[in-house]
């Protein structure tokens, strides 16, 4: 398939996506959109859960770049806010909030979003590593449950919670979650 055309069915999906939700999603409506045959993109994509999974990762609506500002916690500090941009702009945010409410009670597109956080997981890697490498952190702790914690505090305060995220949440989130909240032993907080 040419470059341009996929471009074109990929952007038209979440664009659908992000103005009808996931049930309002058909393949005859992005075939519409973009201008191409649906037996076109049936060739490409099995299903719209597929073609939904595949705009996930490879349209630039939700696109992601691990940032490296030279530091771990400067690094988290940037992806928390990322994050939270994205959960708080359209039409990004509506794209996300449809296909991850929608995932939730079907397994054919919780599968392809399980492929969209694998490839978010690969791209913020990096963080990691460069961190071990500066000694930042040691071989102990699990990259993706520091992704996981941090990126479920935003996705609560913001889509569930509907409280906005100012620069002190994303700064305690980090330091929360990279020092913890247990006190020595032997001390009280506030000594």
């Amino acid at each position: 398939m040419a470059p341009r055309r996929k471009h074109d069915i990929l952007n038209a999906t979440l664009d659908l996506l992000a103005e009808k939700g996931y049930e309002g999603l058909t393949v005859e409506g992005v075939a519409e959109r973009s201008g191409v045959n649906k037996t076109t993109i049936y060739r490409w994509w099995p299903s719209k859960a597929a073609l939904l999974g595949a705009a996930l990762v490879e349209a630039r609506a939700l696109d992601f770049e691990a940032p490296d500002t030279g530091s771990l916690r400067g690094d988290l500090h940037a992806v928390v806010e990322a994050t939270a941009r994205l959960l708080t702009t359209p039409p990004a945010s509506d794209i996300a909030v449809a296909a991850l409410g929608a995932a939730a009670g079907n397994p054919e597109l919780a599968a392809a979003i399980q492929g969209f956080f694998a490839d978010r997981y690969a791209r913020e890697l990096p963080i990691f590593e460069r961190a071990r490498a500066r000694g930042e952190i040691g071989d102990e702790p699990d990259p993706m449950m520091i992704m996981d914690l941090l990126a479920g505090a935003v996705w609560l305060r913001v889509v569930f919670r509907g409280l906005p995220l100012d620069e002190s949440f994303t700064g305690d989130a980090v330091s929360v979650v990279l020092g913890g909240v247990a006190a020595e032993p032997g001390s009280r907080r506030g000594d």
